[in-house]
């Protein structure tokens, strides 16, 4: 093993052990700065360690009975043991903090201060640090603040470093010491070394961790690329790249299950798969239904990692996708040259997702249903082996074992590494999904090859039928760049065998071998081989958000109430993965908490009040359009997982989020004048659309007044969503045709008579 991988790995063993929350280090990053822990070291420290702390019962805590750190031990700890300099640290002694550095929260009547700071040779700032009274839970509601702003320590200490703009701090409770780190505009991360961990044997590699990365040769190192704080920024863009790479892996996903229900029909001689392929629209389905289940995948991945699973031993070893995965890579190990033979977990997966959908287990909380397209079984029945919605299952698909462990090892594998979709912010995933976007089903005419870099599928008949000389403007549309010994091996090819050797390189890894006539396979549109698919991080949507926001707010007042706030409408008309959706619920819901705190109005109950404001605003003021129906779906998903409630159901956002083009499209008096002819009887007036579109409001309303608690709820929403459809349906079919119209007419005239057509159709 290499000195790199054997490092890599070593700081994995550490990290794995301490469970990050979000993304604060990178092994690969503190690799190229060169940080390394000394092992033969750790006894020694550990000894130094217990000369700092106490054993037995915290002051305040009766509850705690073992090792922590007091308070007044806390100066000593850090300049004797992380050998800070006393003289950088602003705090100790005569040397007083920056008044900068308090924030006076005038919400809340609320100051808040870090109790000392650090700083470098050349006196850049680079550390804040705060001591919480000893004992106080770092994730629970600071005790007293019912009067004040009622947040974690952990969330109070994290607004102090954004609106401070100093991204790197220490919170330090007696019990545990964490190291934050909260860029403005990104999301936050944390590292927690628990004092008692750090005492025993078994934590001597923590405690050495928290000495390589907080002592003084990280914070303070001679050398830029080593501090901490460069460390951390390199460890945010690792995780860039870490995005794009699962984005890849993803589509290799997609690849698979594509593959694996080819065959899987095949085997069972089921025409399902085959009639769907006939036409666009068949095949366009067969793309939805696969694309759904790498969302569901991702959605139980990112819930399980979070908690929001039952946690119990049943669920671990019968239905959860993580315990799934690692029965599977168990017996590939045992059964390598068999998986495909081998069939089970494709059922094992069908089944968790209809306990999703429907709900269940043996208490009313353990699961609720989670309703909505996403998890519906009658979205894409061929899923199941069904041909229609309503089939009863007879033969589930013979989707392989393999299949299965390929596709989840793409989902949570990279370079060697488990991937923790627990780091993974909302923007990233949606990113990393937005690149499955874009492809389209199809049937291979011939025997055909996907060629680098675009993975444009080409009929390798159709190539070798073209004059050699016109064969190489083909690779191009293909956009497959052939040049010297290669083109002049295409232009030479005699068979299609000659074809294949002459690309060679220039075959995609996705088709290893010719596919057969026949065969589906997955081709790029032409937007996506133009633009291809782009993350939009959150350092990106933040201040872009908040800059649009910010005269929106102020007009509403200094104190805006929480009915104003909820009150407002942001639309996107281009929403994509719904990054700036998700960007605007995160802001407004921070407004709609202070509102309710200012108001004393806070709701009550087991939900955290922040969840409940983004659970509010997501289902009353967002808005968006996309061409795409399936990058809908994917925004959906978004703003599911970031208002993702262990015992509610899905946000309801169906009536609010639209697949169209929000370039085209009509006022209300262009619609209803285009109705107002004497044979028209499916519109009979312009008062007749005014009335429908009343309905809809007071629909619309009554879908928006609350949020989802509940099936019933969840139920009453969709019902009034499908009258909102229904009273929709003569305007928006009015507006289809007034619009096809124009677009199909070239002159004034022939769009008139096109129109005046289209009016006698719709009586």
């Amino acid at each position: 093993m290499a000195q790199d991988d054997r490092s890599t790995y070593f700081h994995k063993e550490w990290i794995g052990m301490l469970q990050p929350v979000g993304l604060v280090v990178e092994p690969t990053a503190l690799v190229q700065a060169q940080i390394s822990l000394d092992r033969g070291k750790l006894v020694e420290l550990q000894q130094q360690f217990k000369g700092f702390i106490t054993e037995g019962n915290l002051p305040g805590r009766p509850d705690y009975q073992g090792a922590w750190l007091g308070g007044d031990r806390f100066q000593a700890f850090l300049t004797e043991f992380l050998r800070w300099p006393a003289k950088t640290i602003a705090g100790f002694g005569d040397t007083p903090l920056p008044q900068d550095f308090t924030l006076y929260l005038p919400d809340y009547g609320e100051t808040l201060e870090p109790t000392y700071g650090v700083k470098d040779k050349a006196g850049d700032w680079v550390m804040l640090v705060k001591v919480v009274p000893l004992g106080w839970e770092l994730d629970q509601d600071e005790p007293g603040s019912e009067q004040k702003w009622q947040a974690t320590p952990q969330q109070k200490f994290e607004r102090l470093l954004r609106e401070k703009q100093q991204p790197v701090g220490l919170i330090f409770n007696g019990t545990h010491i964490r190291l934050v780190y909260a860029p403005r505009g990104e999301a936050s991360g944390y590292l927690t070394f628990p004092v008692q961990a750090m005492m025993e044997v078994s934590g001597r590699l923590i405690l050495g961790a928290m000495e390589m990365l907080l002592g003084r040769n990280s914070l303070l190192a001679s050398q830029p690329e080593q501090r901490l704080t460069k460390v951390l920024e390199a460890s945010r863009k690792a995780q860039a790249m870490v995005s794009e790479q699962l984005a890849a892996q993803v589509l290799d996903a997609l690849w698979e299950l594509l593959r694996g229900f080819e065959s899987a029909y095949k085997m069972v001689q089921s025409p399902i798969l085959e009639e769907l392929s006939q036409n666009r629209e068949g095949r366009r389905h067969i793309y939805g239904g696969l694309i759904t289940t790498l969302m569901r995948l991702v959605f139980l991945l990112y819930a399980e990692e979070r908690d929001v699973m039952p946690d119990d031993e049943i669920y671990g070893q019968h239905y959860s996708v993580l315990g799934l995965y690692e029965r599977l890579v168990e017996e590939n190990g045992t059964y390598p040259d068999t998986m495909d033979q081998r069939y089970g977990a494709w059922a094992g997966l069908l089944s968790l997702f209809r306990l999703v959908y429907e709900g269940g287990g043996p208490y009313e909380d353990y699961l609720p249903a989670r309703h909505g397209q996403l998890f519906d079984p009658d979205a894409y029945p061929f899923l199941e082996g069904r041909q229609k919605p309503k089939d009863a299952i007879s033969h589930l698909p013979q989707v392989s074992d393999g299949v299965v462990f390929r596709m989840l090892d793409k989902l949570l594998m990279l370079k060697g590494d488990r991937l923790s979709y627990r780091a993974l912010s909302v923007e990233e995933i949606g990113s990393v999904y937005e690149g499955i976007m874009g492809f389209e089903v199809e049937v291979a005419p011939g025997p055909s090859l996907a060629v680098r870099p675009k993975d444009v599928v080409i009929d390798l008949a159709a190539l070798l039928a073209r004059k050699p000389a016109d064969r190489l403007s083909m690779l191009k549309e293909a956009e497959c760049k052939a040049e010297g010994k290669v083109a002049t091996a295409v232009k030479a090819a005699k068979t299609i065998l000659d074809l294949q050797a002459a690309l060679d390189r220039r075959i995609s890894h996705r088709t290893p071998s010719v596919l057969p006539m026949g065969s589906l396979y997955l081709q790029p549109g032409e937007e996506r081989r133009r633009s291809g698919s782009h993350y939009t991080p959150q350092k990106l949507t933040q201040p872009i958000v908040e800059t649009t926001l910010r005269p929106i707010l102020s007009q509403l007042g200094e104190h805006p109430t929480a009915e104003q706030i909820l009150s407002l409408k942001v639309c996107d008309l281009a929403m994509g993965s719904g990054a700036f959706l998700v960007e605007t619920c995160r802001q407004l819901a921070d407004e709609l908490v202070k509102a309710w705190e200012r108001e004393k109005a806070t709701p009550r109950g087991a939900l955290d009040p922040l969840l409940m404001a983004r659970r509010l605003v997501a289902q009353r003021c967002l808005y968006g359009v996309d061409k795409n129906p399936f990058a809908v779906n994917l925004a959906k998903l978004s703003l599911w997982l970031l208002t993702l409630s262990n015992d509610r159901p899905f946000t309801f956002v169906d009536h609010a989020l639209k697949d169209g083009d929000s370039l085209v499209g009509l006022t209300r008096s262009e619609i209803s004048s285009f109705t107002k002819v004497a044979q028209l009887s499916l519109l009979d007036s312009d008062a007749q659309v005014r009335e429908q579109l009343r309905q809809v409001e007071n629909y619309r309303r009554s879908i928006q007044e609350t949020d989802t608690t509940d099936d019933d709820q969840m139920s009453r929403k969709y019902q009034a969503w499908q009258q909102v459809e229904a009273l929709l349906e003569g305007p928006r079919l009015a507006g289809l045709m007034k619009v096809g119209a124009f677009f199909k007419g070239q002159k004034p005239k022939e769009r008139e008579q096109l129109e005046q057509d289209y009016q006698t159709l719709l009586s």
